[in-house]
């Protein structure tokens, strides 16, 4: 996972968090277009082997894996990432966590009451504090807690490092109350997802000043007030060590001390077999070993039927124990090195296996979906037209089938960017934009003036001062008497420049043209009087289209022209049967006017056969292009031939950058991006796929906008009115010239989409928030730069005698309840130690 942050002292209003694994119109009825509702919607529940906590032992320590150790123990600074939410949910309040049903739910341990008492003039809520909590230090938790950190995050004080203080800014005032239990918050304008505040919360010695927050809490945790306490952090060792909190005052933590230790995704497996670690996010891959390990549990010490050399046939094992015992020399000693690796492998897998029996596999779905961005900013998805005809060609399905399927899980297309299947609220929105439909899509792209051979066709009008732009600047109608006569004159040059050129070019072409003409009779003397009509046919078809094309041929000469197949690139062979003629081969010989022209039409012709059943001749397929192409000078060459039924415009193919990240992590990434790509050449959109680092995916491609496609994640949230705007914020122009994106990076926003924002989040009706956000959803579907196609898988490995912990979906852990189960309930000789 990875967070995209902002530079420190730079003030975002915001809360979402981008993760890696890895959204203008106007249509009538948004909210009314649905393919399905909110009260059949159904999420998949959590899976953590749940256990009573009478039937946990007390005692014993978990290692819990992590990406890495997090930058800051600041969940509100630009480089947090998962690591900081995961630790910090151990240690600090969290006032409002989500439940199994991706609601926020008030948490007991800090709160007797959280609610609206006064709505008029001004809204007003008044916390009731438990009165038994207390920070480590011992010190109540209170009301200077909560307006330290209103000061430090509502964005008025430049000098705190703050990346997220959406909703602090509309507090007008935090007063005590009756008494130092009670916190009454005013808010200057109505704040609907006002149980978003204050979580977590962090004791006034870290947010009370700018030194404490931005370098204090980055490194340590002074005082907290959680089921446990920091007791350590280790850079050599790659762990942060937590400790059991004496002065924890609800239900005592199972565990004397939960390590959260640094493991590299690809290192898990190995972390896993060896017992560093007893929990893990884990791949597929990685499950798939464990699956097996167990499987392979009564297999009485025979050989694995799989992993490192269980492909060997018995005919390759018996050549490589001849070679190995041969009597070649060379040849022996290369066979048994290779013998004696593949041994090794053999028994580092078979030992790893055994260690993976120990472990089992929870598995559901993380909050958090996965959509393909389309960059909107410029290029071919600048049209909405494109982005919806990209949107329409895609099978969802499918896509959640490839990713989700085999694991088990509902493969179900997510239907909502603001929420997930069993939140409350969730709709699928999806009808907005329309199901896959490949000749809507297609339809789409030919509006947008994309066509099959658009990519060979030199763009109209491209004479400097044209005399299409000269109409337009007199706002001349086409059609008229005085432009027929200009046309008309213009015509009897070209026919006379023609001529003198034709003269020219046949002295030039000589006795090649005439062995050229030789060689064509004498093919048609032996086809016979069909070939003869066809070919006639053909040839007054030609003459009709070079009539139709004699001015932009004229326009073109005067440009002047380079030939398609001569520019030298690498691997472009000769003419098949270039003839040659004083050093000139009669395939390349320059035929001006309406020659040239009759040539082009042909060559159109063509192109546009290719595009109906894909043929191409073998000779037409170097690079390049086929020979004898004109183009005016400076127009990109043409895509490859063999680019079937690629459409394209003004000589330029209809080509999109799809980015996608490298790493070991991503394979299930990029095979959802391989099968996007193969739908969209359906539809004559090709791609250029571009396999960059993990480490630079984000900050590099997705944040700074170098893509055209793109594929990642967003968390899931419980207040979408707050954390969705920043995402789906229509971009703004900043003083430099630069576009002020906050977190849209597709780029595609629309004023009605940010006030329909702006109003669910001043709504204090829960149900007409969420009709507003359903609005909200259509209008952002309809925009198509954003397509959610999946929720997120959700592996972890976990010892099989753990209880409480795994796969949690929507909810956030109760660490206090983790534990290993006692040896009653889990039929284990002795309590684990670690």
């Amino acid at each position: 996972m990875s967070h995209v942050g902002v530079p420190r002292g730079t003030v975002r209003k915001r809360r979402s968090l981008a993760l890696l694994t890895t959204g203008v119109l106007t249509i009538p009825v948004l909210a009314g277009c649905s393919s399905g509702s909110e009260e059949t919607s159904r999420g998949v529940p959590q899976d953590i082997a749940p256990a009573a906590r009478q039937a946990v032992s007390d005692g014993s320590t978990v290692n819990w894996a992590v990406d890495a150790l997090p930058a800051t123990f600041n969940a509100f600074q630009a480089d947090a990432d998962s690591a900081t939410t995961r630790i910090t949910g151990a240690l600090l309040p969290a006032l409002f966590p989500m439940d199994a049903s991706g609601q926020p739910k008030l948490n007991p341990d800090y709160l007797e009451s959280a609610k609206i008492i006064e709505r008029e003039p001004k809204q007003v809520v008044l916390y009731k504090l438990n009165q038994q909590a207390v920070w480590s230090d011992g010190r109540e938790i209170g009301a200077p807690d909560f307006v330290a950190q209103w000061r430090a995050l509502r964005g008025k004080d430049s000098a705190f490092w703050t990346a997220r203080n959406s909703g602090y800014e509309r507090i007008e005032k935090i007063e005590r109350g009756a008494d130092d239990l009670q916190v009454r918050v005013t808010f200057s304008k109505p704040y609907a997802d006002w149980r978003s505040l204050f979580s977590p919360l962090y004791s006034k010695e870290i947010t009370g000043s700018p030194d404490a927050f931005n370098d204090g809490a980055r490194t340590t945790l002074k005082n907290t007030a959680g089921p446990f306490v920091l007791r350590s952090v280790s850079k050599a060792k790659g762990t942060v060590t937590l400790a059991r909190n004496p002065r924890w005052w609800g239900d005592k933590a199972k565990l004397d001390t939960l390590v959260f230790r640094a493991v590299a995704a690809g290192d898990r497996t190995q972390a896993l077999a060896d017992g560093t670690v007893d929990v893990a996010d884990i791949d597929a891959s990685t499950a798939d070993r464990i699956t097996l390990a167990r499987r392979d549990r009564g297999n009485n010490g025979q050989p694995l039927a799989h992993g490192p050399g269980s492909e060997t046939t018995p005919a390759a094992a018996l050549r490589s124990w001849a070679l190995a015992h041969g009597s070649d020399e060379e040849a022996a000693e290369i066979a048994q090195a290779a013998r004696e690796k593949n041994r090794k492998a053999v028994v580092a897998y078979t030992a790893e296996q055994k260690g993976l029996r120990d472990f089992a596999v929870r598995k559901s779905l993380e909050p958090a979906y996965t959509q393909l961005a389309l960059n909107g900013e410029s290029g071919p998805l600048a049209d909405d037209r494109v982005r919806r005809a990209v949107a329409r060609a895609l099978d969802r399905e499918e896509l959640a089938r490839t990713v989700l399927g085999p694991l088990g899980l509902p493969a179900k297309p997510l239907g909502s960017h603001l929420a997930l299947a069993g939140q409350p609220g969730y709709k699928d929105g999806s009808g907005a934009l329309g199901d896959q439909n490949t000749k809507e899509a297609q339809a789409l792209l030919a509006d947008a003036g994309w066509t099959r051979g658009g990519a060979v066709q030199p763009p109209k009008d491209t004479k400097a001062g044209s005399e299409a732009e000269k109409k337009g600047a007199k706002g001349d109608a086409p059609g008229t008497e005085e432009d027929a006569e200009k046309e008309a004159a213009e015509g009897t040059k070209d026919d006379k420049e023609a001529k003198s050129e034709k003269a020219e070019n046949e002295k030039k072409a000589g006795q090649a043209g005439e062995e050229e003409k030789a060689g064509k009779k004498t093919e048609q003397d032996g086809e016979g009087s069909t070939t003869e009509d066809s070919t006639a046919e053909g040839e007054k078809a030609d003459r009709a289209s070079a009539d139709r094309a004699s001015e932009d041929s004229a326009a073109s000469r005067d440009e002047g022209l380079y030939i398609v197949g001569e520019d030298n690139k690498p691997g472009a062979h000769a003419p098949a049967q270039a003839v040659s003629t004083g050093g000139v081969s009669a395939v390349h010989v320059l035929a001006p006017a309406r020659t040239a022209a009759a040539q082009s039409a042909a060559l159109l012709r063509q192109a546009g056969a290719l595009g109906e059943d894909g043929a191409v001749a073998a000779q037409d397929k170097q690079p390049g292009g086929a020979a004898g192409a004109y183009a005016p000078v400076g127009t990109a060459a043409p895509a490859p031939a063999a680019a079937k039924g690629q459409l394209g415009k003004d000589g330029k193919a209809l080509t999109l950058r799809f980015v996608l990240p490298s790493g070991p992590g991503s394979q299930s990434l990029r095979s959802v991006g391989d099968k996007i790509a193969v739908m969209l050449e359906k539809i004559g959109i090709g791609t250029e796929i571009i396999k960059v680092p993990d480490e630079s995916y984000f900050k590099d491609h997705v944040a700074s906008g170098a893509y055209d496609l793109a594929l990642y994640s967003w968390p899931a949230t419980a207040y979408p009115a707050t954390d969705g705007r920043p995402i789906y914020a229509k971009p703004e122009p900043a003083t430099d010239g630069s576009l002020l994106v906050e977190q849209n990076y597709t780029r595609v926003g629309t004023d009605h989409i940010d006030q329909l924002f702006d109003q669910a989040a001043a709504e204090l009706d829960e149900k007409a928030a969420r009709e507003l956000m359903k609005q909200a959803d259509a209008r952002i579907w309809a925009a198509a730069g954003s397509i959610p196609l999946f929720q997120r898988p959700q592996l972890v490995a976990v010892d099989k005698k753990l209880a409480n912990v795994g796969a949690f979906g929507f909810a956030a852990p109760r660490y206090q309840d983790i534990g290993f189960k006692n040896r009653q309930a889990a039929g284990s000789p002795a309590d684990r130690k670690k």
